[in-house]
């Protein structure tokens, strides 16, 4: 029993001194700061963005698998009904930038894939899963930085439109060529 305890309480321990159990960002928080390499090779900042624009970061767990390729590819389909908002866009992993840029140039994407192979922005929201990549989430997140909403029940195929629903929900401005004002 003795054993059992002492094994229990390293193991706490070690997880609060490794920072593993750190708090889910979520509606309402500052996004936390980051800097990731996109696809096209230009590097993106929620710096450069902050003040600016709101964004919106759909993160998936591994390139070239199903459901990430259902996911990249609906965002893609979708495109023309995303870019009615007055938004930023991109999906994300933990993959390397090279494999992030030959994914994207599989599927033919018109948005940028980021990268976060050191996990350090995936670390700070929280989304890191047991097996070291990224869950399924998407994050909203407006001009001021904060973030306005965590999707977590992502249906890949489908997601795509379900952020353009979720960005009128969200009462994002439309672009002024969409909304016929000139």
């Amino acid at each position: 029993m003795k054993t059992t305890w002492l094994i229990l309480g390293l193991f706490l321990g070690a997880i609060v001194m490794t920072g593993d159990a750190s708090a889910e960002v979520t509606a309402g928080d500052v996004m936390p700061a980051w800097k990731m390499m996109g696809s096209n090779g230009k590097t993106y900042s929620s710096d450069e963005l902050k003040g600016k624009q709101a964004y919106v970061i759909a993160w998936f767990p591994k390139a070239f698998t199903g459901g990430c390729t259902r996911e990249c590819k609906s965002l893609r389909e979708n495109g023309e009904v995303i870019r009615k908002f007055e938004i930023a866009y991109f999906t994300a992993s933990t993959d390397p930038a090279e494999k992030n840029r030959d994914f994207a140039k599989s599927l033919d994407l018109d948005y940028p894939i980021l990268s976060d192979p050191d996990k350090k922005v995936a670390g700070a929201l929280g989304s890191l899963n047991s097996r070291g990549v990224s869950n399924r989430w998407t994050y909203y997140v407006g001009k001021d930085g904060k973030v306005l909403f965590v999707d977590k029940k992502v249906k890949a195929g489908d997601h795509g439109k379900d952020i353009a629903s979720k960005l009128a929900e969200l009462g994002i401005a439309e672009t002024k060529s969409s909304s016929g004002r000139e």
